[in-house]
């Protein structure tokens, strides 16, 4: 098989270096432009692109992939398939067409739900015990596309949003092997997915990351978790942002006494404060424009003690830690 590859950013890696390694042809990998990034806006190669010059497979970088150009371009490249990953773009349809047989989409979640650009995020944000890859026929609109493969895996307690990441890169680069090779063997059935079923994972908002103490400990756990790194969770103290990095739902009983984000205890296994329910032990967390510190760190340094609060005393649409 014959494969023009789409991807962009890191979860697209692996499946590009398992596909590099099968069979199956990658003839062509199509990633962003190099762009300026960081503090000092450097131009900067992504890392697809960086991991294409490695393997040897010729690399294509369009602003627009729809464009008539790239549409052109690509004719060079006669494709049996296409295979996109966190490409960033929505493909039309004069592009879909262009691949002898199929256009195919791995996405990181159990089709129909959490059709969207965080599927990863939502599932530890919502709670869910499972998720998973899909691969889909792609069409027109975003998701929806026949399913041929799906696996799942559990979401454990201790996951965030990188270990789980990490665990979802390795099983896609398994599962798209294993689609393609059926679809080789002419093995392949596509199932149409139940749209009355879908839900939607919308892209994170920096916004997204504000801690309401008056949620369960449980649920603003699970936020922490699921918006770590970017947007990262957020609260406020003495009026500067505070970013939680690691925090877990306390299991001592609960102290109706007291307001939500007021600090119950301070020490060596961190920051307890009170939640609408329950309450949470903050174990790492980044004072703005600070470095990421221990609770015990923290509390030393800004003299952290019980009955001062955490809470909402400003909101900063720029801030960037």
């Amino acid at each position: 098989m014959n494969i023009v590859f789409f991807g962009s950013g890191g979860f697209a890696l692996k499946s590009l270096e398992a596909l590099a390694g099968s069979p199956h042809k990658v003839i062509l990998a199509l990633t962003h432009p190099d762009r300026p990034k960081g503090r000092h806006l450097e131009t900067q190669t992504p890392e697809l692109k960086v991991l294409a010059d490695k393997l040897g497979i010729p690399a294509y970088q369009p602003e627009d992939p729809n464009s008539q150009q790239s549409i052109d371009f690509l004719r060079q490249f006669p494709a049996d398939l296409f295979v996109v990953v966190s490409y960033g773009h929505i493909l039309k349809e004069a592009l879909l067409a262009l691949p002898k047989l199929y256009p195919l989409n791995i996405h990181a979640s159990l089709l129909p739900k959490y059709r969207g650009s965080s599927p990863i995020n939502w599932a530890i944000i919502n709670g869910d015990k499972e998720t998973g890859i899909s691969i889909i026929r792609m069409d027109r609109f975003m998701d929806s596309g026949d399913i041929l493969s799906r696996r799942d895996i559990r979401i454990e307690e201790d996951d965030n949003y990188e270990t789980l990441k990490a665990k979802l890169e390795v099983l896609a680069a398994r599962t798209i092997i294993e689609a393609i090779d059926l679809i080789s063997e002419k093995k392949a059935v596509f199932l149409k997915q139940n749209s009355a079923q879908a839900s939607f994972a919308p892209k994170l908002k920096k916004s997204d990351g504000l801690i309401h103490w008056e949620k369960e400990a449980d649920c603003i756990s699970r936020q922490i978790k699921g918006l770590v790194p970017w947007p990262g969770a957020f609260t406020y103290y003495q009026g500067r942002l505070i970013k939680l990095w690691q925090a877990k739902a306390s299991t001592t009983a609960e102290n109706t006494t007291v307001h939500p984000g007021e600090i119950l205890e301070t020490g060596k296994n961190g920051i307890m404060v009170a939640c609408g329910k329950g309450s949470l032990v903050i174990q790492e967390l980044q004072p703005e424009s600070g470095k990421r510190l221990s609770a015990e760190t923290f509390i030393n340094g800004y003299r952290l003690a019980a009955g001062q609060n955490f809470g909402l005393t400003k909101i900063s649409a720029d801030l960037d830690i």
